[in-house]
Order: C-alpha cells, then structure tokens, then sequence
C-alpha cells in the first residue's frame, strides 16, 4: 500500500520527503522580533561609521609628494599612484595633458566610488560603471550621475620631476 501511495505522490514530494508537522513554523511575532534585530544592528552599524569618520577625519595630505619624472608620463596617457604615508591609501590619477599642463584627481568616482580613467580621444576622465564623465582640467562632472566634482591635487613641475600636493582654497595653481 506504501508503494501505491508513492506512486501518487508528485516527485517533488518523493524528493524532498517533510511532512507539514516537522516543519519548523515561525509565528509573526517571531519574524517581526528578527526583523526588528537585524535592523537595529544595521543601524548600529551605520551609527558606529559616522562616528568613526567624525572621530578620524581624513586629511589632506601635507607637504609635496613625488610621484614620477616628467618623461614617464607621455602626453594624452595618465598615471596611477597611491600617496604613502597617509592615513588613508586612496588612489589617484596624474594626467598629463598637452601644452604641459598636468592635473591630478582622485580616482573614485563621486557616485559610488568606482575607479575612473583618462581617455585622450575624448579629453574626458570616464567613468565606465555608469557612464559618468568628468571634465579632464576640472573635474567637475559633465554627464551621468556623478553629484560633484573630483578631488583634485596640486600638481608641480620641477626640474623634469612631477610633485602632487594637496590644493589651497580650491584654485588651480600653475605647474
């Protein structure tokens, strides 16, 4: 009789063989009680990360930097480089663009953080996650969803050595 029974019972039964009275029921308040928990540990969580930035601010990184000899960057390329001994390692762009004149961004996308690239043929700093667009002597956004403008550094020519430093009062200064 077992065997008739099992023939009429769908495979997804026969695979799975749980009767209802050992699943494990979960009452609402149950469910509400876990909902309530984890929600309250996701805004803990969000709580302890404002606090830290506000207690650990990052800054600006002080004094000047040398990043490469001029003749490494050709004009129209960028370069990646990461400040050492700084708080944070944030990673940034050094592009030389022509009549000699350098800029250097901060290589996440004001959006969501994605990492942004020159491209010559354009003369735009692009953001290939959501097409974003960034002016390539500013930084400041063009097109897609980028809400402000890169962080820029200083960028000096020295002797054919190209330094970064952080920028004063947000004005361009001469290479």
């Amino acid at each position: 009789m077992a065997d008739s029974d099992d023939s009429k019972m769908p495979n997804w039964k026969r695979d799975f063989p749980i009767r209802q009275e050992e699943a494990t029921h979960i009452s609402r308040r149950e469910f509400a009680k876990f909902l309530g928990i984890l929600s309250g540990s996701l805004a803990l969580g969000n709580g302890a990360i404002v606090v830290k930035s506000i207690a650990f601010p990052g800054n600006d990184p002080e004094g000047e930097y040398f990043i490469c000899n001029e003749s490494e960057v050709p004009v129209g390329q960028m370069k990646q480089f990461v400040l050492e001994h700084t708080v944070r390692e944030i990673p940034y762009i050094l592009i030389h663009l022509d009549k000699g004149e350098w800029r250097s961004f901060e290589q996440k996308c004001t959006h969501l953080s994605c990492a942004v690239r020159y491209r010559a043929d354009i003369d735009q700093i692009e953001c290939p996650c959501h097409h974003g667009y960034f002016d390539s002597r500013t930084g400041a956004p063009l097109q897609g969803p980028p809400p402000r403008a890169l962080p820029e550094l200083a960028v000096r020519v020295r002797d054919g050595k190209v330094y970064v430093a952080a920028k004063e009062n947000n004005q361009t200064q001469p290479s």
